[in-house]
């Protein structure tokens, strides 16, 4: 009895035997793609390897065959090979599947194709992006021809069934055992041809038009958000769906305000009697002014946190706050009468009313003695 010598079909295809068809199929595109006599011209173990693919999926992608298989290995299966042109005979699904994996499935016409999306780049007002409103841009787009209607036509004639495929958008040729299907060559898959383009697109079916357009801008927008407006890109063929359009927001800066989220910051001078005495100052908001309070001997860097007043945040979840902080100037010039009341107060002083500065006079001395 002649010994069996052939491989284990899943091995094979590298799969477990417990393999989802979905699993199988996978396999063996991605082998039979490697080792295509194709890719491997004149290779004759890449030639052998890809007809042990073809005859493993043969077997285990048809129930039947591959619970026969299961039950008693290469005993029960098929001893048919991948031998000559006639070995193929009865592998048509292998072959679909390889058709599908190398050219998208394409036996039937061109397929419809998506417009491409568009980007546009918008500077807005610090005020605009808190607030939110309205903006028409104007932007240049491919869009159906007004004149064909986008059929590529010359209006009263029409298209023209392709006589190299007869409609099928696919031709078949011959290279050496197997029979390919390829886009047509004349009408690009199409499976039509124009005989009287149309005189506005030129046969193409769209035109180049600039388009305004309105853009909502919600309050609370920042630099970096997009916003798409769905179906504004431009148009597609072949009937496939239009794009979309991508508007880029940049927030100019504001004078006074400086941005951290849904948080502003304002930074305010105050003088040096007004920190060291207390005082109660009026500063700017978004929405017009308020007041705050110092305390006596507030320091340079304190910061005052007023609720509600900063950005509304852009999903609706509330408002952000206001943080104003304080800076004390010291004055550049004295009037003499000035200068002769510090330097009282410079006699006066005992150091307690700087806790600061004595703390870290007393780490100086404790480092250096």
């Amino acid at each position: 009895m002649p010994v069996n010598h052939k491989r284990d079909y899943y091995a094979v295809l590298g799969v477990p035997r417990e393999a989802l068809p979905e699993e199988i199929k996978k396999a063996y595109r991605r082998l039979a793609h490697q080792f295509h006599p194709d890719k491997n011209p004149g290779d004759k173990k890449a030639e052998d390897r890809f007809k042990e693919i073809g005859e493993a999926y043969e077997v285990l992608s048809t129930p039947e065959k591959r619970e026969t298989y299961d039950r008693f290995g290469h005993a029960g299966a098929p001893q048919r090979g991948f031998e000559g042109f006639s070995g193929f005979e009865g592998f048509g699904s292998v072959f679909d599947d390889l058709f599908e994996g190398f050219f998208g499935g394409g036996r039937g016409r061109a397929a419809a194709y998506r417009g491409a999306d568009l980007r546009y780049n918008l500077e807005i007002p610090f005020g605009e992006a808190v607030e939110g409103g309205q903006r028409e841009i104007t932007i240049p787009r491919l869009e159906a021809c007004p004149t064909c209607k986008g059929t590529g036509a010359k209006p009263g004639t029409q298209r023209s069934t392709c006589r190299a495929c007869r409609g099928s958008g696919q031709v078949r040729y011959s290279q050496g055992f197997l029979t390919i299907s390829q886009p047509c060559g004349r009408c690009g898959g199409e499976g039509w041809v124009l005989e009287s383009p149309c005189g506005t697109c030129r046969g193409q079916g769209q035109v180049r038009l600039e388009r305004t357009i309105a853009v909502k801008i919600p309050a609370g927008v920042e630099t970096g958000t997009r916003l798409k407006l769905s179906g504004e890109g431009e148009a597609g063929t072949r009937g496939g769906p239009a794009g979309d359009l991508y508007v880029v927001l940049t927030v100019q800066d504001h004078p006074l305000f400086a941005r951290q989220g849904d948080d502003l910051f304002c930074e305010v001078p105050v003088s040096f009697v007004q920190a060291a005495l207390g005082a109660e100052l009026e500063i700017p908001t978004l929405s017009g002014r308020a007041r705050i309070k110092i305390p006596p001997g507030a320091q340079s860097g304190t910061e005052f946190r007023l609720r509600g007043k900063g950005v509304p945040n852009v999903r609706g979840y509330g408002r952000g706050d206001l943080v104003v902080r304080i800076l004390v100037e010291v004055p550049m010039r004295l009037t003499p009468r000035q200068r002769e009341l510090l330097e009282e107060y410079a006699r006066l002083e005992n150091g307690d009313g700087h806790p600061q500065a004595s703390r870290f006079w007393e780490k100086v001395k404790g480092l250096f003695g």
